[in-house]
């Protein structure tokens, strides 16, 4: 069982940096589809999963990217592990919308507050509305394959493994 999880694992992390390459215009260049994977791993295996592939999936965009905030970025991806991590939690426990919601606006409005103090003000609001639509299309992204990517991933699960 824990071979398939890890070969899962590394899966949602390639298709992280897959996601990665795919750039929305910002003022930083990090702004990515690099998110959706880690939705679909948090709501498919758990928070934990998802976390690790959110972090992971962010460090590979902002290598893509140049890291133009340099170590910031761990911090970045740490807010992106625990917004996962909680969208999981509330995505196994049925509140499906409230994952959503709070991922989005989390990721949009929250995850980027610590750079007014870092940076500035005008930061903020430069990277707000491009972090924002970044969000929006990662969880929607993640919408539409979770149901579908689902089912495999139970099959997958429930078979036993052969001993030889």
């Amino acid at each position: 069982m824990k071979g398939k999880m890890i070969s899962w694992l590394a899966i949602m992390i390639a298709l992280s940096a897959v996601g990665a390459a795919i750039k929305i215009p910002a003022v930083v260049g990090s702004v990515a589809l690099d998110a959706f994977p880690a939705i679909v791993a948090a709501a498919l295996f758990g928070g934990r999963t998802g976390a690790i592939v959110g972090a992971l999936g962010h460090l590979l965009s902002a290598l893509l990217g140049g890291f133009p905030l340099g170590s910031m970025h761990f911090l970045i991806a740490g807010e992106m592990a625990a917004l996962v991590w909680i969208f999981g939690i509330l995505y196994k426990s049925n509140h499906k919308i409230l994952a959503s919601i709070l991922f989005v606006f989390g990721n949009a409005f929250a995850a980027p507050l610590p750079f007014i103090f870092l940076m500035n003000k005008g930061f903020y609001f430069a990277i707000v509305p491009s972090l924002f639509i970044g969000s929006i299309l990662n969880t929607v992204i993640a919408l539409i394959v979770i149901p579908r990517i689902s089912p495999l991933v139970k099959q997958e699960m429930s078979k036993r493994e052969v001993k030889l």
